[in-house]
């Protein structure tokens, strides 16, 4: 495999969020930060699939663009799952930061412009090393993938299985949200539904479907060891930054401090696992 057909991905995912940073954090505004991801995922995506193509062709010309190159199911499947995970995602996180009028994550940053810039670069970081699955899986030409087999459909379904999980984790919370400002309910914090699974059953989900992306890409015989090995950095990266930075800590952190006085938020943090529904509560 030539690595260097990357280079333009990794390019293109640093120069979109330089170029939004550029727009964005002279203003300190962080509402459409995640929506700059979503964007940034889609671009990634179709520039793995263009340059491959527009490189076997040697020129570009008008019509380049409005032909889609052949593409093996797999890396179909994959860049679909992309688009369709980002977009819903990008949307959903954008939607909630307009409404509430900002991002809490960058309260203390977005006002420093060296280290909320430095927060674009590690978006930029994030969504080349985490979609390394796809891009790795687009680059390699079409006729090196092998038809689907056995473990393609396992790892769909966990693709499928976990987008679902993702999606009903979020709307339930949002729902929950709704009803307690139309005074439907006085719970302080959502305990029913998925979240009685797990405390945090939305990136549970999200780990799911990188980790099915993984399988999907490593798993076809079309990559060599060495690629299906870089590959494996994206679900290893999703679960560190969920588990051990960004995702988990800060919300258990807000949560004990919120409502760690409160006997029944005691009888859920002891009773519902932290992360995976299958125990560890701390």
């Amino acid at each position: 495999m030539q690595y260097s057909r990357l280079v333009p991905v990794a390019a293109s995912a640093y120069a979109l969020q330089a170029g939004l940073a550029c727009i964005f954090v002279p203003k300190a505004e962080d509402r459409f930060y995640d929506l700059s991801g979503a964007a940034g995922f889609l671009s990634t995506t179709l520039v793995s699939i263009y340059y491959p193509y527009i490189r076997s062709r040697g020129k570009i010309s008008p019509s380049t663009f409005l032909q889609l190159p052949h593409l093996a199911p797999r890396q179909a499947l994959l860049s679909a799952a992309l688009v369709v995970w980002s977009f819903r995602l990008g949307s959903f996180l954008a939607q909630r930061a307009i409404k509430a009028g900002g991002d809490s994550r960058f309260d203390e940053i977005k006002k420093d412009k060296i280290k909320f810039t430095s927060a674009w670069m590690a978006q930029a970081t994030w969504i080349f090393v985490v979609g390394l699955p796809v891009y790795i899986s687009n680059v390699i030409p079409a006729s090196a993938h092998p038809p689907l087999r056995g473990p393609d459909f396992i790892s769909l379904a966990l693709i499928a299985g976990s987008f679902a999980l993702e999606v009903v984790a979020d709307r339930q919370k949002s729902t929950w949200r709704r009803e307690k400002q139309e005074n439907k309910h006085e719970e302080s914090f959502i305990s029913k539904g998925v979240w009685g699974w797990s405390r945090h059953p939305n990136y549970v989900g999200e780990l799911g479907i990188w980790t099915g992306m993984f399988g999907l890409a490593a798993f076809s015989g079309a990559l060599p060891l060495s690629a299906a090995v870089a590959a494996a950095a994206s679900p290893l990266l999703t679960y560190f930054l969920l588990r051990h930075v960004s995702g988990v800590p800060p919300l258990e952190r807000a949560a004990a401090k919120k409502f760690g006085d409160d006997k029944k938020w005691q009888e859920y943090n002891r009773t519902v696992p932290v992360f995976f529904p299958w125990g560890g509560y701390e």
